[in-house]
Order: structure tokens, then sequence, then C-alpha cells
């Protein structure tokens, strides 16, 4: 086993072309790439088509869409300005950065063989906004006031505000260009059929676990596929992914690999595993519902963040794959800052104390704990332990935990039913707006009662008027400091990116994004062991 940190772009681009040069298995007879993942595929009343885009606003999901789907722009293989997928050019018209055209490639098809052109792309867009599913990512697009299509190639969106973030959100899959003859302008395509342009065409086998990617012979876009065939095979459990892994029944495991995995692959070396290590902009956090009685105290937010130790957390549960994060907006993304150190530094059972005593608060004060018990891996029962031990210890609370399966979790939060909650976030583009933006403008995926005035009416408005994204950086400072001094969320770790793959697997240094989504056109089996 070797364990490959992500290089800079310059080395990773020269290894890239050594790959190509010793060969890969291609052609319709090569064997699928096999990857596994302890994700899970139904439908249900939460899901009710989990690969619709109107439908699905989640990492497991988009892992799907973005190879089975095109957008007009999409992320690059390396950077963080999204390049042309299936827009032939895209740009603002005006200065104030309210209006964006793009023109679409020539020739483009639906993998049912119809026509795509501008007016499915305004059908796509139309129908998301005025579907609005609340477990959706319509919070994503509500900046468009109109699209149109205003010929077969050319399509116009016209903005509420000026936002130079625009084009990322439509290189997201919540802008995944659907067949308006297919998909139901009111409702889903429900069950597991797509039909889009991307990459590859899809067929799912949820009874056997299997989703299968077979190369789109008519995809037009900015793509190199190196596969023809992938297969997406789901484990009940990390466990049994990695012992699919080494007995070479799958070639690949990323989601979720757990932190004794990442040890264990690199204390104890294989030579047919390699372990590719990434920066990870993942991010976990604690959300208060600001309208109960108890997490509606700002003394008892105040409170918990001065006594949860994020070390030891990373430490004892993460065993160091994850760090400390003390903001909402991660290290390595533009405009960061560590706004909940500078607050509360290690402040401690005494001053959390304090805090309490002066709002009348007699401890042990009663809090609960909710968490999902099947979305973000198996540790998270762990994390959740050593959540309740830290705070019962400083003797000032007296935590009831409570574990749920996501389908009920997910609606349940959504409508206010928990005290406090922890939530796991994926960014959908690589910038500080996506860390700020949907937890506090109106319409935001956590449907929290908090509002932040300044926040929602100031900084968000005023950076999304600067197309130089460092110009924004004392906004984005000021938006952390507002979330640090009133606390309606509480972030505690920040994740690095892992994935595990035999040696003859090519391309897994380029297959997981910024975003963490899955980016199997990148995967290949090399002629060489």
């Amino acid at each position: 086993m070797k364990c490959k940190p992500q290089a800079m772009t310059a080395v990773a681009g020269l290894l890239a072309s050594m790959l190509t040069a010793c060969g890969q298995v291609t052609g319709d007879d090569a064997p699928a790439v096999v990857v596994g993942t302890t994700d899970t595929f139904a439908v249900s009343k939460a899901s009710p088509a989990p690969f619709d885009p109107a439908a699905a606003y989640d990492v497991s999901s988009w892992n799907v869409m973005r190879n089975a789907f095109q957008t007009l722009l999409r992320m690059p293989r390396s950077g963080t300005r999204p390049v042309r997928d299936a827009a032939e050019s895209c740009g603002f018209t005006d200065a104030r950065n309210e209006q964006y055209r793009c023109t679409l490639r020539k020739g483009l098809t639906f993998s049912n063989g119809h026509k795509l052109d501008a007016r499915d792309v305004e059908y796509s867009i139309s129908r998301i906004l005025g579907i609005r599913f609340a477990n959706g990512p319509a919070s994503l697009l509500s900046g468009i006031s109109k699209v149109e299509a205003t010929s077969d190639r050319e399509i116009v969106f016209q903005l509420r505000k000026p936002d130079a973030t625009f084009p990322y959100k439509i290189a997201t899959p919540a802008a995944s260009i659907v067949d308006q003859e297919s998909y139901p302008k009111d409702g889903f395509l429900k069950g597991f059929k797509t039909v889009g342009s991307g990459p590859y065409t899809l067929e799912v086998d949820a009874d056997a676990g299997k989703t299968v990617f077979t190369r789109n012979a008519d995809y037009k876009g900015g793509l190199r596929i190196h596969s023809e065939k992938v297969e997406l095979r789901s484990f009940r459990d990390s466990a049994a992914m990695e012992k699919a892994l080494r007995a070479g029944d799958i070639d690949l495991m990323n989601r979720t690999i757990s932190p004794k995995q990442i040890e264990r692959l690199e204390s104890a070396p294989e030579d047919n595993i390699d372990l590719v290590q990434q920066p990870g902009q993942e991010i976990r956090y604690l959300v208060f519902n600001t309208d109960d009685a108890t997490a509606g105290r700002l003394a008892v937010r105040k409170a918990m963040a001065k006594v949860i130790d994020r070390e030891s957390l990373v430490r004892d549960v993460y065993e160091r794959t994850a760090d400390p994060l003390y903001s909402l907006v991660p290290s390595g993304v533009p405009g960061h800052r560590n706004s909940f150190f500078n607050k509360y530094g290690e402040s401690g059972i005494e001053s959390a104390r304090r805090t309490l005593r002066t709002a009348g608060l007699i401890p042990p004060v009663e809090v609960e704990l909710a968490f999902t018990t099947d979305h973000y891996g198996s540790v998270t029962s762990k994390e959740f332990k050593q959540l309740k031990k830290q705070l019962e210890d400083t003797g000032l609370f007296a935590v009831e935990m409570k574990g749920l399966p996501w389908d009920t979790y997910r609606t349940d939060a959504l409508k206010g039913k928990y005290q406090v909650y922890g939530y796991g976030w994926f960014p959908d583009f690589p910038d500080a707006d996506n860390y700020i933006a949907p937890f506090f403008e109106k319409n935001n995926f956590l449907n929290t009662p908090y509002i932040s005035s300044e926040i929602r009416n100031q900084v968000i408005p005023q950076t999304r008027q600067k197309t130089d994204r460092v110009r924004t950086e004392a906004g984005f400072a000021r938006a952390q400091d507002i979330v640090a001094d009133e606390v309606p969320v509480l972030p505690l770790w920040q994740g690095k990116q892992f994935i595990a793959a035999r040696d003859d697997i090519t391309g897994a240094e380029w297959a997981l994004n910024s975003s963490s989504v899955l980016q199997l056109w990148e995967l290949g089996r090399s002629t060489e062991s």
C-alpha cells in the first residue's frame, strides 16, 4: 500500500501523463471499474426520486447525478473556476452581474435520443423553482427572477440581485438539464430512471445494490471519459466494503472509509492498494433550534461553545483524519476566519458556569442531542457519545441522545423537532458564500428560525456583487464573527478526503472534486500492475 497525498497541479499533471503512458484497458470488452460505497438508494416519502434534480440534495445522490446529467458549466479537474460543459460559452452581459447568457454546444442530445436545446434548459430551471421541494436544492437557484430561451441555443438568466457566484451555482447538479418530454412539470420522475446528456447512462438494480454507468456515446462536452463502464456497489458497512476491496471484488472505495480503516491502510502497507489523501472541505457542526425553550437561550449555546473540545474529538473519534473547525468557513477556502477560537479560546468549565449562572440557569441544564444513524458513517454514533461525555463531565449539562435514520431525521429537523442536532455540509462550490448563504439566507437549507439581518441583508448581497472574490474576505469575516457571537450553529470539525484503490486503477487522484462528489469518468484501468 502506498499513501499518495494530493499533489500540486503541475506535479499531478505529470503523474497523469505518466499513467496515460503506462496504458489503459479500454474498449467494450474492458471490465467495469467497481466502486464500493456504503450509500444506499431507496424511494421513500422523504426521498421520492433519488436522482431527480428537483428532489435530490445530498452528496450520495449527486455522486450519481454528476455522472449522468450535464450542466451548462462544471467544476474543472483542478482549480476553482467553472468551465464549459453543455455550454459553448457563458458570461455576464452587464457590469452589475445581474444578467447571464449562455450559448449551447451544437448537436446535444439526451440519452433517449431527443434533441437537447435551450428550451430544455429553461424548462429544467423553471421546473425546479416551481416544484421547490423542501428537501431539494431549489434554494441554490432562488436568485433567478427569469430564465428564457431566446433561440435554440441561447439561454438568458435574469437575476434578482447581482450575484458573482451564479456561474458556480449552474455548475452544480441542481442545474442539471432534463428532457422536458420525460420529466413532469409539477412532479418528479419517480424511482431511479434518469434521462440526461452526461458522460454516462444509468441503470439501477436497487435490490442487488448496484448502479451501473455505461459510457454515453452521444455525450458532447469537455470531459475525457477513461472507462467504458463503472459500477457503484453498495455495502451494508465499511468493514464489508474493505473486505471486498482486499479480495479484489471491488476496485476502489470512498464513502465511507472509517478512521480505523485509514489508520490500518497507512500502518499496514499492501503493495496492491493505494490510499489517496486530499484536502477536504466537508464540515460537521451542531445546529441549535433557537425557538426551543432551552436551545433558544444564548447562554446555553455559548456555554456549549466554551466546553466542547474539538481537539479531543478529532483525536479520539476521528483519529486525526479530520481537523478542528472554529468557523463555518473551513480552512483552505478564501475568507476563512477562526472566529470561535478568537472569541472563546479555551474558556473552559468555569467560564461556561458563569455564563449559565448570569442567565439565571442552574446546572445541570437538560439538553437533547440528535444525530442520524445511517448517513454520515458508522463513526457518527461514537462522535455523539463523545460529545455527550464532554458536556456531562463538566457537571453543567445532562444530555439525552437520540439517533434516527436519515429519512426521518432530515424531515423532522426541517420541522424543528430537535433541540440540538448534528449535520454535515459538503459544499456545492468552493466559495465562502456557500458556507454562509445556505445557512442564513431566506428559505435556507436548515429552515432555521434564526435570522441575522446583517448577514442576510448586507453581507450576502454585498459580497455577491464582487467578481474578484478576494475582495469578499472582510464581509465573510464579519459574518463568521456574528455566528460566533450568537451561536446558531457550532462548528466541530473539517474532514480530509480519502480514496482507497487497487493499484491498477488510474485517475483516483482526480476522482473527487472540491465538493467531495465522485467524478467517475476519471477512473480507468492500467495495463500494468
